[in-house]
């Protein structure tokens, strides 16, 4: 069952994307790097579609629907082995590539996502809820950190094999939030 929740008047739907909203999740994957390439050095690549297609298919690729129309996208994972190393063996959920349609920016959508992921890990039996972004971006920290993550410092990947290419030759901010089962 899908949460549903009132946000500002509206309703919003937190649901798995699907195979016929690849063109609108690679759409918001331009955007975000064509705004990641005003600001930063570093930037998303060009991701596969089969990459995408994939988490759609294990039911990994997410979405936030709004009236009707998708604001925001991301992705989750369980384990992630090359970026958090020995921490990997920790039970986590990863959240990557979090995408905000620019008609949705400004509402708090990665609040949000941190309120479903609370629960998307307790019901999956995880204590984390883990993310990471390429590089030193004091703003993004901050941001994260205002969303609840500790910031857990830098750390230079040592095996990027496989990964996408921004992660190659990179240092990573990591973030993470223990969930605490009430």
């Amino acid at each position: 069952m899908a949460p549903v929740k009132k946000k500002e008047g509206h309703i919003m739907i937190i649901q798995n994307s699907t195979l016929k909203d690849i063109d609108e999740i690679f759409r918001f994957y331009k955007l975000a790097t064509d705004f990641q390439k005003t600001k930063f050095s570093v930037h998303w690549p060009e991701f596969e579609r089969s990459l995408v297609a994939t988490e759609i298919a294990e039911n990994r690729q997410w979405k936030i629907v709004i009236e009707g129309t998708i604001a925001c996208i991301w992705a989750t994972t369980f384990t992630d082995p090359q970026i958090w190393e020995e921490r990997n063996a920790d039970p986590a959920v990863y959240i990557h590539r979090i995408a905000t349609n620019p008609d949705f920016r400004g509402n708090n959508l990665v609040g949000q996502i941190v309120e479903w992921a609370k629960q998307y890990a307790l019901a999956n039996k995880k204590k984390f809820i883990r993310m990471d972004t390429v590089g030193d971006n004091p703003g993004l920290i901050a941001y994260y950190t205002q969303s609840g993550f500790d910031f857990l410092g830098l750390s230079k990947l040592k095996n990027t094999d496989g990964l996408p290419a921004h992660y190659h030759n990179a240092t990573v901010s990591l973030f993470q939030l223990e969930i605490i089962a009430a």
